[in-house]
C-alpha cells in the first residue's frame, strides 16, 4: 500500500460494503482514508456521474461492489437491463481507474455466473468453460466480462485489476426480505415471525441441498487482504472450506436455536429445492492464507440474528 491512500468502495451501503466499513473502522492502516459510496453519491451507470466521483475523491484504490442485482424472477424478466446496467457500471469504473491511474481495483463476481453444466468443486479456472444458467445470463455475462477486462487492462495498460468470487454471503445489514432475500436472512425473518405469532417455522423444500456460506465480516477481511496483498488479474474464490458445506436443514435449525425458537420446525417438500450443490474450491485462497479462521456457521448466524433483533425497525425486509 502507498503511504497515503484513498480507498473508494462502490456499493458501500450494502451487505459487504457495511462489513468492510466495520472491519476497517478497527483495522485501518496509517495513511488510509476509506470512502463508502451509496446511490446518493451519483449514478454509476452514468459516465458523467462516475467521472465526478473520481474527480472528487481521487482514489488510489477501488473496491467495486456496486451492481444491479435481483432474485430469480427479476433476472429472468429483465435480462437486457441486468446486462446493460452492469456493463455500464463496470465500464465506467474500470475506465476511470485507468484514467486516474488507480493503483489497484478489486471487483466482486459471484459463483452464480459459472457455467450451468460443470463438474464440482468449481474453481477460478472454470469461469468461461460454458454458458451460465439461462435464467440469469444477462447478469452472468456482464459479470464475466470483468474477468476478461481485468486481463485486457493488465496486458494493454499495465493496470493492477483483479476480482474476487465469494460464495453465499450473509450477515448484518443484509436484506431480510422473505420473498426476495437470500436463504439465511429470509430464514431469520421467517423464524422471527413464527416465534412472534406462535406458528410453525416453515422452510421451503426438503432442507437437503448443500451450500457454503461466508459470514460478511470474514469476506470483508479477506477482500481488504486481496486489495493490499493479492496482485494478479486472475480471480480468487473467497469461500469457506469444502468441509464446511452444510445442508439447508442445519442452517434452519441453527437459525431456530439462535432465535430461541421452541416451536415446530416444518420442511415443506411441495416447494422446489433448487440445485443440490454448488461446491466451490478454495485451494487458491488456502495457498496464500492456510491458517485463516472463518467464523463457524453457528457463530455467524447468532451474530446475524442478534443484529436483526437489535435493528428490526430499520433493517431491509
Amino acid at each position: 500500500m502507498t503511504t497515503n491512500s484513498t480507498i473508494l468502495v462502490t456499493g458501500g451501503s450494502g451487505l459487504v460494503g457495511q462489513a468492510i466499513k466495520s472491519y476497517t473502522d478497527e483495522h485501518k492502516l496509517p495513511g488510509e482514508t476509506w470512502v463508502f459510496l451509496s446511490s446518493k453519491d451519483g449514478d454509476l451507470r452514468v459516465r458523467e456521474d462516475t467521472d465526478k466521483i473520481f474527480e472528487k475523491f481521487q482514489p488510489t484504490h477501488v473496491i467495486h461492489l456496486a451492481a444491479k442485482v435481483g432474485g430469480l424472477f427479476a433476472n429472468m424478466s429483465q435480462k437486457v437491463e441486468f446486462y446493460r446496467e452492469n456493463t455500464l457500471i463496470n465500464d465506467n469504473i474500470m475506465e476511470n481507474c485507468r484514467i486516474h491511474k488507480v493503483t489497484k481495483l478489486v471487483s466482486m463476481l459471484s459463483t452464480c455466473i459459472f457455467p450451468d453444466k460443470t463438474k464440482y468443486p468449481i474453481d477460478e479456472t472454470m469461469l468461461h468453460d460454458g454458458p451460465p444458467h439461462p435464467s440469469n445470463e444477462g447478469y452472468a455475462y456482464a459479470k464475466r466480462l470483468i474477468d476478461t477486462m481485468n486481463r485486457a487492462y493488465a496486458e494493454e495498460y499495465g493496470c493492477n485489476f483483479t476480482s474476487i468470487i465469494p460464495t453465499n454471503i450473509y450477515g448484518p445489514h443484509d436484506n431480510f426480505s422473505i420473498q426476495n432475500g437470500h436463504v439465511i436472512p429470509g430464514l431469520i425473518h421467517k423464524c422471527y415471525i413464527a416465534k412472534k405469532e406462535g406458528t410453525p417455522f416453515t422452510i421451503w423444500g426438503s432442507g437437503t441441498p448443500l451450500r457454503q456460506f461466508i459470514y460478511s465480516l470474514d469476506l470483508a477481511e479477506l477482500t481488504v487482504w486481496v486489495m493490499r496483498d493479492y496482485h494478479s488479474p486472475d480471480p480468487i474464490t473467497l469461500s469457506v472450506d469444502e468441509s464446511a458445506e452444510v445442508p439447508i436443514k442445519d442452517v434452519a435449525l441453527a437459525v431456530a436455536k439462535a432465535m430461541k425458537f421452541e416451536g415446530e420446525v416444518v420442511f415443506d417438500t411441495t416447494k422446489a429445492d433448487g440445485q443440490f450443490k454448488k461446491t466451490a474450491c478454495n485451494k487458491k485462497l488456502r495457498s496464500y492464507r492456510p491458517d485463516y479462521k472463518f467464523h463457524t456457521m453457528e457463530e455467524g448466524i447468532q451474530k446475524s440474528v442478534d443484529w436483526f433483533l437489535a435493528n428490526y425497525e430499520t433493517a431491509r425486509k
